[in-house]
């Protein structure tokens, strides 16, 4: 698949004027319509609005690229418009952006065409293309610009791939939230300015078709250190005794060099092997950033209970015509009972997901158990008012975002605490000493604040 697949003329115009960052989007969304990709224009709009209300997705240099990934998109798409004037798009620059390209990608396991975005995003950080799409008069001239630049990339990788044997002075890996365009894009700023300064470097992407161009154990080993641009959380066990750089994957996009210095000058600081969630971070994001990302861990983690348990519920209630308007409505024939207890006991796990994934969040794999177990005792209600006698009453989803973040940070202490016990015990911590010791902390301080 080409890019040039995903982007007909329907969907280009050249030389437009927008108002704002709204009409932009107002405009990018009726071109990709034109394309017919879109069977809910409204629901898309929203989701492009969503990603934007997380962070800005103008990435500086005069580029936007919004993009959404929703099932109220048909097939997957590209629309793209030049603003000779620019608008002002919240660009981290705070430059005008006057050249963008919307993204539509349908919520489907198929990825094929997140690879063909992936290659865009890369060739958006040349500047000899995007001068070159900027000064085009006519949708062919456009669509001419990015064929002859996308047959020059795939020489350009095949050329690299065959020639490349030898292992990089520093590794990285890019994401973000929604794994489409800016985990590609840093990757691409960071590779090409190690190679302007005479260095190799490699980074992983772990975008929406997973990971690619995955770290050996030798070439991590091999590394001078790690750079992890990335807004989402990321697995660092493995870089145990490496340099780790943790920053936004924004700061991939627009401080490479920065960010490459960091290693080379022996400024970032060593990951421990015991304690990889609290010792990477150089690059603090402030409360609302740590609190944010920690939430969509568990948020992320808990969505696919909820559709699923969800539409289970809601067939059972379809089925059940007989029971319509009596109190065993939804379950009152064996089919509609079938599906009810199946959707029902998917959305028992909901709160302990989410309490379970924020606690990873914030202390890695020894937070999991501790979370599962507090959100599971702030959906049953438990408290020691129940104990003798009172009603259990449940935490429900505040509950269970307290019991998250309260196993998430009692986690971190208790590692605190560990790390002054003999060495001798290090093999017991992770399965005896973390899960044994924070249940207990956890269960005492639910039963203490539940309703």
């Amino acid at each position: 698949m080409k890019i040039t697949d995903l982007l007909k003329k329907e969907g280009i115009k050249i030389g437009g004027t927008c108002k704002n960052k709204q009409d932009a989007i107002d405009q990018m969304v009726e071109l990709m319509c034109k394309e017919g990709n879109i069977n809910d224009p409204e629901k898309y709009k929203k989701a492009v609005l969503a990603r934007e209300a997380e962070s800005t997705t103008a990435i500086g240099e005069g580029i936007a690229i919004p993009h959404a990934k929703t099932d109220a998109v048909s097939r997957p798409g590209l629309a793209a418009m030049t603003v000779p004037n620019g608008v002002d798009y919240d660009a981290p620059d705070e430059e005008p952006s006057d050249l963008i390209f919307l993204i539509a990608a349908p919520n489907t396991e198929s990825n094929v065409h997140l690879e063909v975005l992936a290659r865009l995003s890369g060739m958006l950080m040349d500047d000899d293309f995007t001068d070159a799409l900027r000064q085009a008069k006519t949708a062919d001239e456009f669509l001419a610009v990015i064929d002859k630049a996308e047959s020059e990339s795939e020489a350009a990788e095949t050329a690299k791939a065959s020639a490349d044997n030898g292992l990089p002075d520093i590794v990285a890996i890019t994401a973000c939230p929604t794994g489409i365009a800016h985990t590609y894009m840093a990757a691409e700023a960071l590779e090409k300015q190690a190679k302007a300064m005479g260095l190799s470097l490699k980074a992983e992407t772990q975008g929406s078709v997973g990971a690619k161009n995955v770290l050996t154990a030798e070439e991590i080993a091999n590394a001078k250190g790690v750079i992890i641009a990335a807004d989402k959380k990321i697995e660092l066990n493995r870089f145990a005794g490496k340099q780790v750089y943790q920053t936004s994957v924004s700061a991939g996009i627009n401080k490479p060099e920065e960010l490459i210095n960091a290693i080379v000058n022996n400024q970032a600081p060593v990951l421990d092997g015991t304690a990889p969630a609290a010792s990477a971070v150089t690059e603090k994001q402030g409360f609302a950033g740590s609190f944010y990302k920690n939430l969509m861990n568990g948020v992320s983690h808990m969505l696919p209970f909820v559709v699923g348990g969800g539409i289970l519920i809601a067939l059972s209630f379809l089925i059940d015509q007989p029971g319509l308007g009596t109190s065993a409505y939804g379950s009152s024939i064996p089919a509609a009972a079938f599906f009810n207890q199946i959707g029902n006991a998917a959305f028992g796990f909901m709160l302990p997901i989410l309490a379970g994934y924020i606690a990873m969040a914030i202390a890695d794999r020894p937070g999991l158990a501790v979370g599962f177990v507090g959100g599971y005792i702030a959906k049953e209600g438990l408290s020691f008012a129940a104990l003798t006698g009172g009603a259990a009453i449940s935490g429900g989803f505040l509950g269970a975002l307290f019991a998250g973040f309260a196993a998430g940070y009692i986690t971190l202490w208790l590692g605190k605490v560990f790390s002054k016990l003999p060495d001798s015990l290090e093999g017991i911590k992770p399965v005896l000493l973390f899960p044994l010791v924070g249940i207990f902390c956890i269960g005492a301080l639910m039963f203490l604040v539940n309703p």
